[in-house]
C-alpha cells in the first residue's frame, strides 16, 4: 500500500523536501525571460502529460513547489490521476492555472522531480515483479542522490519496494571497520546494546560463513549476506535461525534477483538493490503551457 505523501513527508521528511525544492529554485535564479515578457498577473494554463507508459510518482510536489515560491494562493494545481497509478503514453496527469511568471519559473523544477521519481518507481516495479510469489521483500539502500534521499525513497515505495534505513539512526550496521575496531562481531554487538538503551536494530554485514556464525551467536537483528552467490549463499542462509532476519546484497541485477530469491531452501527476508536509486532512468513527461 502506497504511503501517503503527507505522511511520508512530515517532520524531518518535510524539512529535507523543502530544502531540495528551495535549492532547485535557487539554482535557476530569477526567470528573466518570463519576467521580461509577461506582466505579474498575466494568466497561464499548463498540462503535464506522460509521454510513455509509466508509473506516476511525485505529483504532490506541484503544490510544494508553489508553496516554497510563496505562490500557493495564486495557483490552482489539480492531479488528474492518482498518485502511484500506471498510465498510458499521452495521458494528462495534472493541470495548473495561475500567473505565467509563476508557472514558467516552476515548470522545470516540477518536471525534474516527477520524471526522476517516476523513473525510480518504474525500475523498482520491475524488480518487484521478479520477486512475485517468492515472499522476499525488495529494499533500497543509502546510495541516493545527495539531498534527495527522502524523495527517492518515497519513489521506491510507489514502485512497491520497501525502505531500508533512511539515516544512520534507524538501524545500526556493522561493517569490517566497525568489527575490527571492536575486536569481533560479538563484542561490537554487545557494545552497541550497552551504549544505546533502547538500542536500534543491529545489522551485520557478513562475507564469510564464519562471519555469519558469529553474527548468529551475537543475536544480531538482521544478517546481511554480502556478495555471496549460490551455493555459498544457501549454506550461509541455512545457518540463520528463523527468528533472525536475513538480507542478500551486492551486485544484484534484474537478471539475478529472481534466482537469488528462490535458489535456497531458506529464502532471504530481504534483497537490497542500490541501483533502484542510483541508476534509474528518468520517465518521460512534458508540460504544455498556454496563455489565458
Amino acid at each position: 500500500m502506497l504511503t501517503p505523501w503527507a505522511t511520508f513527508f512530515s517532520g524531518r521528511g518535510r524539512t529535507f523536501l523543502d530544502r531540495a525544492i528551495e535549492l532547485a529554485l535557487d539554482e535557476d535564479g530569477p526567470d528573466l525571460t518570463a519576467e521580461g515578457l509577461f506582466t505579474a498577473d498575466a494568466p497561464m494554463r499548463a498540462v503535464i502529460r506522460a509521454k510513455e507508459d509509466t508509473l506516476v510518482a511525485g505529483l504532490p510536489v506541484m503544490e510544494e513547489v508553489f508553496r516554497c515560491m510563496g505562490a500557493a494562493d495564486r495557483v490552482s494545481a489539480v492531479c488528474l490521476v492518482d498518485e502511484g497509478s500506471r498510465v498510458a503514453a499521452m495521458t494528462e496527469v495534472a493541470s495548473m492555472q495561475g500567473p505565467a511568471v509563476v508557472l514558467l519559473k516552476a515548470e522545470r523544477v516540477i518536471l525534474n522531480f516527477i520524471t526522476h521519481l517516476s523513473g525510480i518507481a518504474n525500475l523498482t516495479a520491475r524488480y518487484v515483479h521478479e520477486l512475485e510469489g517468492s515472499g522476499v521483500r525488495l529494499l533500497d539502500t543509502r546510495k541516493t542522490t545527495p539531498g534527495l534521499r527522502w524523495p527517492e525513497k518515497y519513489a521506491v515505495l510507489v514502485g512497491g519496494g520497501c525502505n531500508h534505513r533512511r539515516d544512520l539512526t534507524e538501524m545500526l550496521m556493522l561493517k569490517d571497520n566497525h568489527i575490527d575496531a571492536a575486536g569481533s562481531i560479538v563484542a561490537a554487538v554487545a557494545r552497541l546494546r550497552q551504549r544505546y538503551q533502547p538500542c536500534p536494530p543491529i545489522e551485520v554485514e557478513c562475507r564469510t560463513l564464519d562471519h555469519v556464525r558469529e553474527a548468529v551467536a551475537a543475536r544480531a537483528d538482521r544478517i546481511m549476506m554480502d556478495n555471496m552467490r549460490p551455493p555459498l549463499l544457501c549454506e550461509a542462509l541455512s545457518l540463520v535461525p528463523p527468528d533472525l532476519e536475513t538480507e542478500v546484497s551486492g551486485g544484484v541485477t534484474l537478471e539475478t534477483i529472481g534466482t537469488l530469491a528462490r535458489c535456497c531452501p531458506r529464502r532471504p527476508d530481504f534483497i537490497s538493490v542500490g541501483r533502484l536509486t542510483h541508476s534509474a532512468v528518468a520517465a518521460d513527461f512534458s508540460m504544455t503551457l498556454q496563455q489565458g
